[in-house]
């Protein structure tokens, strides 16, 4: 029988404003630990440590505008557009626009605070 998943866990992010963070599936709503799916709503003018995680993940851009910075440059992920950042490579997300932006992240394995490698 499928499992319904009635509502996410709303979980605290990093960051310099406060980005609203829905877990649907993963380590701490559902008990995965292969894979989570989270929506977040980002403010204008939030932006989060860099970070080098071990997993891939992979954004779809729901509204607005999501800047992807890695080592070779700077990527802006519109509506309507999903980005993938490989296990291992260094990244970083802000949302520069007035908008601020909402987008789906899926990660695999899930997202962990002991995977993530965040810049100090």
């Amino acid at each position: 029988m499928p499992t319904l998943i009635a509502g996410p866990s709303i979980i605290q992010a990093a960051g310099t404003k406060p980005k609203r963070i829905e877990e649907y599936a993963g380590r701490v709503n559902s008990g995965h630990s292969g894979v989570s799916v989270a929506r977040m709503v980002s403010p204008e003018g939030w932006q989060e440590p860099g970070q080098q995680p071990e997993f891939e993940e992979i954004t779809v851009v729901l509204k607005g505008m999501l800047r992807v910075e890695h080592k070779g440059g700077i990527l802006d992920v519109r509506a309507g557009q999903a980005v993938i950042a490989h296990p291992g490579e260094w990244v970083r997300y802000s949302t520069p626009e007035p908008a601020g932006a909402e987008y789906v992240a899926i990660c695999l394995p899930a997202f962990s605070m002991e995977t993530v490698h965040r810049d100090e």
